[in-house]
């Protein structure tokens, strides 16, 4: 295989905006190209999914040129097959390379394996539509792991897979992914499909899900509210700073608010230590599946 098929794009985008509860993805103006998601994010008001970038590598040229020049801040995301071009069109258009590691994952949904979770922890199934939210809690009734899978016709696409940091290494992991594929074949699909992040790869393989495609992400400069007049200036929340250059008021609290936003923690302070992020970095990942 030496290209990642747009159909699958297609597919996983279609899913991925219903279990967001976000408008349908629209084409980019150039023909084929890419697809248009809004966001309306914090760091994240769009994002711009490249549909050709291995088949025609100026299709991507042109979608990271209209990023780069974008008022709004936006992402790129990018599956290919081919990673390291990739990240020298969009290097060469300005753009900086937020996560390269990513993989998109497909799985038969009928042969996934089953794990329930093990004492103390309960399981609960709630499902409105298509989109079905299961949590894991412990005996105090806290929620310990979470996730979200929306069934678009014969297809399923997992999203926002987390555990709590206390509660990991105990099969929280599995068990979740067990509820979730047996949620979305008892609504008909039968083909799941997911972006894992790096630590997700492992469980995901484990559980017989297969590696279709890299997944590259880059943004623009990032140009967050400052002040009572809403005037924007750029920073850059995901370059490291060093002692000696500590992140201004805004970029602490630009940064707070995002992960707030993507980790359910009310504050950085207020999360497990080992969750924190450094002050400056990225604090929050693409959300799709842990």
């Amino acid at each position: 295989m030496t290209k990642i098929e747009s159909e699958l794009i297609r597919r996983w985008l279609n899913g991925w905006t219903v279990a967001r509860s976000l408008s349908e993805a629209e084409p980019v103006e150039s023909a084929g190209d890419g697809l248009r998601s809004k966001c309306d994010q914090p760091g994240r008001e769009v994002e711009v999914f490249a549909l050709r970038a291995d088949e025609e590598p100026e299709s991507l040229a042109r979608l990271a040129a209209a990023v780069a020049a974008a008022r709004q801040t936006t992402w790129l995301t990018v599956p290919t097959l081919r990673p390291g071009t990739v990240e020298a069109v969009v290097g060469a258009a300005g753009l900086e390379l937020l996560h390269r590691s990513e993989w998109f994952m497909t799985t038969d949904l009928t042969e996934h394996p089953q794990h329930a979770p093990a004492a103390p922890y309960e399981r609960e199934v709630r499902t409105e539509g298509p989109v079905t939210v299961v949590s894991l809690h412990d005996s105090s009734g806290d929620v310990a792991a979470r996730g979200t899978i929306a069934v678009v016709g014969a297809d399923a696409i997992a999203d926002r897979i987390e555990t709590d940091a206390a509660h990991r290494r105990r099969g929280l992991g599995r068990a979740m992914m067990s509820a979730l594929a047996e949620a979305a074949v008892a609504q008909g699909a039968r083909t799941g499909l997911l972006i894992a992040s790096e630590e997700g790869q492992r469980l995901y393989s484990s559980l017989g899900w297969r590696y279709e495609a890299h997944v590259l992400i880059a943004g623009g400069r990032w140009f967050p509210p400052t002040g009572r007049t809403g005037s924007r200036r750029p920073i850059r929340p995901y370059a490291r700073r060093t002692p000696a250059d500590p992140p201004s008021e805004d970029a602490r609290t630009y940064c707070d608010c995002l992960f707030r936003l993507c980790s359910g923690w009310p504050s950085i302070s207020a999360a497990p230590a080992r969750d924190h992020p450094q002050e400056g970095e990225a604090c929050c990942r693409t959300g799709r599946a842990v």
